[in-house]
């Protein structure tokens, strides 16, 4: 029998309030190449029919109250009930889709003896896409298209997104048994993925981006929920990595941070420079200044041909310039909001819950 068949793959997928698309997700389950070996739906504090949707597929559905620590809870209690004993653990978001070779593509490569860098596959997260049609979602899908060619490039990544991914469980295993926690997930932190994923990278193991495995998800609908999903995910970032300090684990992500805190600061000072001139009446326009808009207008055209199932809307919007620009724009502010209330959390003492804020966000839309 081939190695990677004979590897136990346990399925996660962590649900709340998704009784309109956990059927699909299931769907995408249920015809893999590979089957997994076990598949756990886990219903949290949900007041639709998520858990009834779920019931009616071939998996085992641990419905769950209103969590206190939400996600990261409701997957460690569904890890050490069902899947301590795996191989390999899928981690699922119940709005994400996986295509038919998904698993034993995952299979595939903890079945290999090792990585090109010649350390353990610790986690293979999935290249993410997005297939509505919305302007607002065509965007996110490009920012996730460039975080891909990125990450593919570079052989490795700091996050594997619990949206599709796949780990290592005896890696899992030695994370859980450490003291400040109940399972591999840690309560402490916003943004549990990037947390577990510097455990895993700190033992030594690389995480990727799997070339062979695409998951297909959901996008925010609304400039609102989009907002509300990345302050959660900025915010969390940042507090872990005051948490975890300056590291060679760490040194990327901080000059990620840096360069972002320095576009901000140009964004904010050419905007300056343009008021100032017009108010003093010194403004000149100088045919020098098409160069760097055609240049970011090339540069996106570019990335929207790498698009998965681009098409000529993609190219359009990618050509446009003015809609990257004002999602550029957005990115700064959600960046700087995001530090403002880190530090101002520190100094007050007060946290938010991101993730209620992203709820409330995304149930308003």
């Amino acid at each position: 029998m081939d190695a990677a068949w004979q590897l136990r793959v346990v399925v996660l997928v962590p649900a709340y309030n998704e009784a309109s698309s956990i059927g699909a997700t299931l769907d995408g389950l249920m015809v893999q190449s590979r089957p997994a070996d076990r598949i756990v739906v886990i219903p949290n504090g949900c007041s639709d029919t998520t858990a009834w949707e779920a019931r009616k597929y071939p998996v085992t559905v641990m419905e769950l109250p209103r969590l206190e620590h939400r996600k990261s809870e409701a997957l460690n209690r569904a890890w050490n009930e069902y899947a301590q004993d795996a191989d390999v653990l899928i981690c699922l978001d119940a709005d994400t889709v996986l295509p038919p070779n998904a698993l034993a593509a995952w299979a595939q490569e903890f079945a290999a003896t090792g990585t090109p860098a010649g350390k353990p596959l610790g986690g293979s997260s999935s290249k993410f896409t997005m297939q509505d049609p919305g302007v607002l979602s065509r965007l996110q899908k490009a920012e996730f298209a460039t975080w891909t060619d990125v990450a593919l490039q570079r052989g490795r990544t700091s996050v594997l997104a619990g949206t599709g991914c796949a780990i290592n469980n005896s890696v899992l295993r030695q994370i859980a048994a450490r003291a400040d926690r109940e399972g591999p997930w840690v309560y402490t932190s916003q943004v549990e993925d990037f947390e577990l994923t510097y455990r895993i990278r700190e033992l030594g193991y690389i995480c990727q981006v799997s070339p062979d495995v695409r998951a297909y998800t959901d996008s925010m609908k609304s400039v609102k929920a989009l907002w509300g999903q990345r302050m959660k995910w900025q915010v969390g970032t940042v507090e872990d990595l005051l948490e975890l300090g300056v590291n060679r684990l760490t040194l990327r992500d901080w000059g990620q941070q840096a360069m972002g805190l320095l576009g901000v600061f140009l964004k904010l000072l050419w905007l300056a420079v343009i008021i100032t001139s017009l108010v003093l009446g010194v403004f000149r326009f100088v045919l020098f200044w098409w160069f760097v808009p055609v240049l970011f207008v090339a540069l996106d055209i570019k990335r929207a041909r790498r698009i998965p199932h681009h098409d000529w809307k993609d190219i359009v919007l990618a050509a446009s310039f003015f809609p990257q620009e004002i999602f550029m724009w957005l990115r700064s502010g959600w960046f700087l909001a995001s530090w403002w209330a880190v530090l101002t959390g520190k100094i007050t003492r007060r946290r938010i819950d991101r993730w209620e804020a992203q709820y409330t966000a995304e149930e308003i839309n």
